[in-house]
């Protein structure tokens, strides 16, 4: 014959859960029961999705802006040309995580064109390299940076900075150098008439709007260096920037600078991180109050069952066992309030790229339209780091609300729960 494998204790604290006298009161107690299971549920799917949908959003916008920034540059130490490009970008790439190193040249400059002019950061770069460290000089792109040919002075610029400057490829622009020169009539800026040869759309705002690309040779004339005033270099892993980046401060033989893609957005990642951390504690509200309904639920169980506590403990059950009969009852309801809501939580998370397109047909809406928002589809990262977390603290919420409950059950006695019997 089959033998129930658990404790007596966690049999009738499981009956309790699933079923009861069909009464009015009972039934009510069933109803709030379930309402707590309902509300730990959706607390622990709200709080999965939201995060999930926020890591999506974190990891576009970081691989657009990777698109554009290196995961790790490296500067001459006295902010001029390196003296000697070629062995640091050997020193560089005898790292085992570094998989590609190109030279560049970055400086801040005045585009002029007509009556309208925009400050932005020139980049030299060496276009034969640049692929080896930017996503952006791959693909259709990769042949517009290529028209960057030393000595003819060409310009690529991102889109958003070619229309607010009114140019298209074809059209020159002046150059203004920060660096001033020495003429008969005075000091005055150095200039030079640029020819646009194309522009590129990083899908970042920022870089877009402010970016322009040229011959790291070209540069080098511009800003009257002799050299790349720096070398940028792309990971096997974007992840361990940080510790790549220590290692070569010890390996690297020339005096320089050097800084990955963490310390180049600090306050933008800083303030990600701020908003995930508060959304994870407003949402986790949620389940605390379903993990208050439960107590509620719990202790009209235990007068509801005063009699039945009776008779257990005249039959020889200690006030240990009774605690353990409610905190089974209410475990049950948290832990299957915590699966129900991980489940539901990883279903919506992983489908949102269908889910949103087909409310916004419903709707006849756009959720994120594409010339306010970076991206126009909601993306979605589920990630076991924020997962485990929340199933570990709704699990903690519900099994800490059985603890009055239990403990008032145990109390009581069972001569006076008896007397009305």
């Amino acid at each position: 014959m089959f033998k129930f494998p658990f404790s007596y204790e966690m049999r009738i604290g499981w009956r309790y859960t699933r079923s009861g006298r069909a009464t009015r009161r009972n039934g009510f107690i069933s109803f709030i029961s379930g309402v707590s299971m309902l509300g730990i549920a959706l607390g622990v799917a709200a709080l999965i999705i939201v995060l999930s949908v926020m890591n999506g959003f974190q990891k576009e916008v970081r691989d657009r802006m990777l698109s554009v920034v290196s995961h790790i540059e490296i500067y001459a130490g006295d902010g001029l040309a390196l003296p000697d490009v070629d062995k640091t970008i050997a020193e560089a790439k005898a790292n085992p995580r570094v998989v590609g190193a190109a030279p560049f040249i970055a400086s801040q400059a005045l585009l002029v064109r007509g009556e309208d002019m925009k400050g932005a950061l020139l980049r030299g770069i060496d276009p034969a390299l640049e692929h080896t460290v930017s996503d952006i000089a791959n693909g259709a792109q990769k042949e517009v940076l290529a028209r960057l040919v030393a000595g003819e002075f060409n310009v690529v610029l991102g889109m958003e900075l070619a229309r607010s400057l009114g140019v298209r490829e074809g059209d020159r622009i002046t150059l203004m150098a920060p660096s001033a020169q020495l003429t008969p009539g005075g000091v005055l800026p150095r200039m030079k008439q640029m020819l646009v040869v194309g522009t590129f759309d990083s899908g970042h705002f920022e870089y877009d709007s402010t970016l322009a690309m040229v011959h790291v040779d070209d540069a080098a004339k511009i800003f009257r260096l002799e050299g790349a005033s720096g070398v940028r270099l792309k990971l096997n892993d974007l992840h361990q920037a940080r510790a790549v980046a220590h290692e070569l401060v010890k390996t690297l033989s020339a005096d320089v600078y050097i800084r990955d893609w963490t310390r180049q957005n600090r306050t933008w990642f800083a303030a990600v991180q701020v908003e995930k951390t508060m959304m994870f504690i407003i949402l986790m509200l949620i389940v605390a109050v379903a993990a208050f309904n439960l107590v509620s639920t719990l202790v009209m169980t235990v007068t509801d069952k005063r009699a039945d506590i009776a008779i257990l403990r005249t039959l020889g059950a200690s006030p240990a066992s009774i605690m353990k009969i409610f905190v089974v009852q209410g475990a049950t309801v948290g832990v299957i309030g915590t699966l129900a809501g991980l489940l539901l939580g990883l279903l919506v998370a992983l489908n949102v790229g269908d889910i949103v397109p087909w409310l916004e047909r419903l709707l006849h809406t756009t959720f994120l339209p594409k010339d306010i928002y970076i991206i126009n589809k909601m993306p979605s990262d589920p990630q076991a780091g924020d997962i485990l977390p929340i199933a570990i603290i709704s699990l903690i919420m519900a099994f800490a609300a059985t603890i009055y409950p239990s403990w008032r059950a145990s109390r009581v006695n069972p001569a006076e729960a008896l007397r009305y019997e």
